[in-house]
């Protein structure tokens, strides 16, 4: 589905901000009858533009202190490495997200650590022995003015 309303939009900017929100209450605040707005969220659904609930975690809670970005970059730049590097970055439980990208390296990871000594060991023991890493640059996030992801 690519024609997005006005309707559609208002109904996922509503849904983003709050996934457990009632069909009467998002009819509602979107200004449609409960059943017209139902069938619009399930044509979002159906059509993939709405691909999950999920529950927004506070990572402090669930011990992480420790968050940063890594680029990667591979000393082998073919369809074997990436696939190769996506394969060990999905089974390392510190990598939230893996994005392979352009520019001068491949991939950005987001990685949660409980502190600098678990992310250190991750960097040494995990990133270090992935076959074809050539370089590593770490950012360690300090604060978060803004955060969309859900």
């Amino acid at each position: 589905m690519t024609d997005l309303d006005d309707i559609d939009r208002r109904i996922l900017r509503e849904l983003t901000r709050d996934g457990r929100v009632t069909n009467t209450d998002l009819a509602a605040r979107i200004g449609l009858s409960p059943s017209a707005c139902l069938r619009r969220v399930q044509e979002l659904e159906r059509s993939g533009v709405i691909r999950g609930y999920r529950a927004v975690l506070d990572p402090s809670k669930m011990g992480v202190g420790f968050v940063a970005y890594v680029s990667v970059g591979l000393s082998v730049h073919t369809k074997a490495a990436q696939q190769a590097f996506e394969q060990a970055m999905a089974g390392a439980r510190e990598v939230r997200e893996c994005h392979n990208i352009t520019g001068t390296v491949e991939y950005l990871l987001r990685v949660e650590a409980a502190d600098l000594a678990t992310y250190k060991h991750f960097h040494t023991d995990v990133l270090g022995t992935v076959p074809g890493v050539a370089s590593l640059t770490t950012y360690v996030v300090i604060e978060s003015s803004k955060d969309e992801r859900g």
